[in-house]
């Protein structure tokens, strides 16, 4: 993923500060540990950035994630339907599944998208430590 250093995809793919992309935002990088699925540092210890504006910032990841479930659930319908030939049930049962597997997956990649909203990739804060 070093090839996409600078750029918003790897800030988002990788959960690290969307500024200088040295740090992970999170405290569990493992988004299957459902009981720390949420802890993020308040501020990035390379750049200082602070990654909860206002409170409640991240209320506005909840639209972010109902279009990512969407792209998870079309997948999930591609791949059963025409890699499988499953039935219209089936397929729904398909795309439960893998919605419910992929949620803490679905959250953090939320945050991060919503994130990039707002911040940009700085080089000269990525070279420089506090």
């Amino acid at each position: 993923m070093k090839f996409l250093k600078g750029n918003k995809l790897y800030s988002i793919f990788t959960g690290t500060c969307p500024v200088c992309q040295e740090e992970s935002m999170y405290k569990e990088p493992n988004p299957y540990k459902i009981s720390r699925l949420f802890d993020m540092y308040e501020r990035c210890s390379h750049c200082n950035t602070k990654y909860k504006m206002e409170p409640s910032f991240f209320f506005g990841a909840m639209y972010v994630s109902y279009a990512v479930g969407i792209a998870f659930a079309v997948a999930a319908f591609v791949i059963a339907f025409y890699a499988f030939g499953l039935s219209p049930l089936n397929i729904f049962i398909a795309i439960v599944i893998v919605l419910i597997l992929f949620l803490p997956v679905i959250v953090r990649w939320s945050r991060n998208i919503w994130i990039n909203f707002f911040f940009s990739y700085d080089e000269k804060k990525a070279k420089s430590k506090l």
